[in-house]
């Protein structure tokens, strides 16, 4: 193609769940209309998540097939009905890697080399990031580019990649400074009662959605794993479990974990699905050291300081941190960004959820505060938000 079409998000997401399923389950391609529904309404390896209806495919195939990047046929045995099938790879002339990385921009938004080369992997694997850089550079010059580099954000470590089968996405200008702590307005407690009551609502319908969400995430896996070993077998607590994801895998690498959660619905549905691990109802404010250690080993506190302000941040690291036993690690997990804002329903519940992202360069300001030496510090980019890690130790 000389140009290239504009597609829709609804087509962008058809055509790359087409691209993804003919080289994945090719036993299964072409495609009928409920397993390309299904494979659009996904909820991992999709941002966003969808739900899109019969309707919405067949308007998006359809304006599909006005580009010439995919069509439909009748199954040639059995019971006649209708698949769907993409051309795009052909018409595109894609190579294995381009249409590997194409593919994962259709369905996932800007990405980073690094993000490219893990969710890649099922239809090409890339020897190292080099080679993902290649293959973009390759895209971004052909005579109608495929991929465009998009510029940093501030405080991106890693410039974002994104297709150009549709219009570019908008780059954000400089944030305005954000009040973060204003969630505080009507007093900590308020707002403490709003996150109970958050999920409180929210348990039952989280552990279903949120269930297998480990699975898309290596680096946390990795960091986790990380936890474990330099816990050296001490017992390790893990604040802000919910319903016990992260508190399982800690167990499955082998960690002597037991889980705190300010939410007794929350607990409960934990306790339920990991009847093996021990869960407590606490407030990691309010965390005590092990009964049978003079600390904990590792304390892991995995995306449960998101719904506190930046002063309160500083505070809980410096609390937790007290709690490590000599050379315990405390690992953090936040949202990045110098934003804030508050969900009115979340999972079909309406709830007031206030949502805290936090500076890397004043997490790790506040860990050093805590005197706590660094082990790693990552910022994992996202399509939504950006992600911060740090792993610390008490000397």
């Amino acid at each position: 193609m000389s140009t290239l079409p504009k597609l829709t998000a609804e087509e962008q997401r058809v055509l790359g769940c087409l691209l993804e399923k003919e080289v994945t389950v090719p036993a299964s391609y072409p495609l009928t209309m409920n397993a390309l529904k299904t494979a659009c309404n996904q909820s991992s390896s999709r941002e966003p998540v969808v739900d899109y209806d019969d309707r919405t495919i067949q308007d998006a195939m359809r304006g599909l097939k006005d580009h010439g990047l995919a069509g439909s046929t009748w199954a040639d045995h059995g019971r006649r009905t209708i698949k769907y099938a993409q051309v795009a790879a052909e018409v595109l002339g894609l190579a294995d890697d381009e249409r590997a990385v194409l593919t994962v921009l259709l369905l996932r938004g800007p990405q980073a080399p690094g993000e490219l080369r893990t969710r890649t992997d099922r239809m090409h694997t890339f020897a190292d990031r080099g080679a993902v850089e290649a293959c973009l550079t390759r895209m971004a010059g052909r005579e109608a580019p495929l991929v465009v580099e998009l510029p940093r954000r501030p405080g991106q470590q890693d410039a974002r990649w994104a297709h150009l089968l549709g219009e570019p996405p908008t780059v954000p200008g400089p944030v305005a400074e954000v009040d973060r702590e204003q969630i505080l307005a009507d007093g900590p407690g308020e707002r403490d009662n709003q996150i109970r009551a958050t999920y409180a609502a929210v348990a039952e319908d989280y552990a279903e959605q949120y269930g297998t969400w480990l699975d898309e995430r290596p680096i946390e896996r990795w960091l986790l794993d990380r936890v474990v070993d330099l816990a050296y077998e001490r017992p390790i607590a893990d604040v802000g479990s919910g319903p016990g994801n992260i508190t399982a895998y800690l167990a499955r690498a082998g960690g002597d974990v037991t889980g705190f959660d300010l939410s007794p619905e929350m607990v409960d549905v934990a306790r339920r699905e990991h009847p093996e691990i021990s869960f407590e109802v606490a407030d990691q404010r309010r965390l005590l050291r092990p009964p049978a250690a003079s600390g904990w080993g590792a304390i892991t506190a995995w995306y449960s300081l998101i719904h506190y302000t930046p002063t309160e941040l500083v505070a809980q690291i410096g609390y937790l941190a007290n709690l490590l036993d000599e050379e315990g690690v405390l690992a953090i997990a936040v949202h990045g960004g110098a934003e804030v804002s508050t969900t009115a329903q979340w999972l079909g519940h309406d709830v007031t959820t206030p949502w805290v992202s936090h500076d890397p360069a004043q997490v790790r300001a506040a860990v050093a505060a805590a005197g706590l030496v660094e082990i790693e510090a990552y910022v994992d980019l996202g399509e939504d938000r950006d992600r911060v890690f740090v792993l610390a130790q008490r000397p």
